[in-house]
């Protein structure tokens, strides 16, 4: 059933950005369906924060994933923000890379976001309005040795946003692709770079208060593509 309050579905929960959006979105008044593979995280973070609804799928999956979309708008209706955060990773150089996790990125990073589009983009376009917010990253935007397994994934995502906000955007969605250039404040990244100090870090509290921003901007001043850096960063 509809909830009273506005409805975002957070695709991707984490510990990082994920997380740090449903928070922010429940605090401005939303209500909150969060989608993630991993059942134990999605019954963390259900605890943790009021007003969401967990959903278990592996966007790997296609069909599964198309269905519990399907299942999202028929238990709280169309939402009226989506944050498109799931991201499937395989690094290391061509020689290294496994066809079926190359493939495996794809379905989740591209193919994933078109299902997204494919279940909420017709359903926002009739009611006139919506956002779609893709979490991306600097892998969408250049190549790498290291990164052959992702890049790819990412900037065929970025295309395909821009593909979606191109076609939604006259019929008053708003699509927007933000590339995260940075390390975002998380305990996998702490120990990575732990002789780095504070500053070095995104705060994912921050980031989800841009994307928050973004999904809100009035109709005469929408961003498609947004970077989002610390002030240290090189770039």
């Amino acid at each position: 059933m509809a909830s009273e309050r506005p409805h975002c579905v957070v695709i991707g929960i984490g510990p990082g950005t994920g997380a740090a959006c449903t928070r922010h979105f429940v605090d401005a008044g939303y209500s909150v369906s969060i989608i993630s593979r991993s059942e134990e995280r999605l019954a963390q973070f259900a605890a943790e924060i009021p007003h969401t609804v967990p959903y278990q799928i592996d966007l790997s999956d296609t069909q599964g994933y198309r269905a519990t979309l399907e299942r999202i708008v028929a238990e709280h209706g169309v939402p009226k923000v989506v944050i498109h955060n799931a991201t499937q990773a395989t690094f290391g150089r061509y020689e290294d890379i496994a066809i079926e996790k190359f493939e495996r990125n794809f379905r989740v990073n591209t193919t994933g976001l078109l299902v997204t589009a494919q279940v909420f983009g017709a359903l926002m376009a009739q009611a006139g309005e919506g956002a779609i917010v893709v979490t991306g990253n600097t892998a969408a935007l250049r190549g790498k040795p290291n990164f052959v397994g992702w890049a790819p994934t990412k900037a065929a995502q970025r295309i395909l946003a821009e593909s979606l906000a191109r076609d939604l955007g006259p019929k008053g969605v708003h699509v927007a692709y933000v590339v995260i250039d940075a390390a975002i404040d998380m305990p996998f990244a702490r120990r990575r770079g732990s002789d780095r100090d504070d500053d070095f870090f995104a705060k994912p509290a921050d980031l989800a208060s841009e994307i928050f921003h973004i999904a809100h901007q009035p109709r005469s001043a929408w961003s498609f593509l947004v970077e989002l850096r610390p002030f240290g960063e090189t770039w």
